[in-house]
C-alpha cells in the first residue's frame, strides 16, 4: 500500500516539523472501482448494502517493516452489483474522512499480480487476515 497525500504530510510534520500527529483511534476498509492515487481515493463502492469495515493492523519487521491486517475483514453482503472493485484504500473514518493509504487488489500468492473482483448480489468481499498489508522499507 501507498501513503496518500494526506498521511505523508502528517508524517513529515509530526517527524521534522514539530507538529504532533494522533492516529486515528479506529481504521476503517473502503473499497474502489477505479484507480486510487496519493491525492484520490478514486471511485469508491456505494449503495446495495455497501459500507466500509473497520481494520486492525500488526506492525512487525525492520528493513522492511510492514503493517499487516491482524485479522480477517468481512464485507456484508451486496444487496446489489458494485462493480469490479479494483482498489481498496484505509481511511480515519466510516464515512468521509481521510484516506491514509491505498492499493491495487493482488493476487495473495505474489502480491504483485493484479486481481480485480466482481461483487454482485449476494456476494460478500473478505480480505484474509494478514492479506491487508503496509510497508515501508
Amino acid at each position: 500500500m501507498s501513503f496518500s497525500d494526506y498521511l505523508e504530510g502528517k508524517v513529515l510534520n509530526h517527524v521534522f516539523g514539530g507538529t504532533a500527529y494522533t492516529a486515528p483511534a479506529t481504521l476503517y476498509v473502503g473499497l474502489f472501482t477505479s484507480t486510487a492515487s496519493d491525492s484520490s481515493p478514486g471511485t469508491e463502492v456505494s449503495g446495495g448494502s455497501y459500507a466500509r469495515e473497520t481494520v486492525a493492523f500488526t506492525v512487525s519487521g525492520t528493513n522492511p517493516t510492514e503493517a499487516a491486517s491482524s485479522a480477517a475483514v468481512e464485507f456484508t453482503a451486496a444487496t446489489a452489483n458494485w462493480g469490479t472493485i479494483t482498489y481498496a484504500g484505509v481511511f480515519d473514518a466510516s464515512t468521509g474522512g481521510n484516506m491514509l493509504a491505498y492499493a491495487q487488489l493482488t493476487d495473495p500468492a505474489d502480491f504483485t499480480t493484479a486481481l480485480p473482483k466482481t461483487i454482485n448480489t449476494g456476494d460478500i468481499f473478505r480480505i484474509s487476515s494478514g492479506n491487508l498489508k503496509i510497508r515501508l522499507d
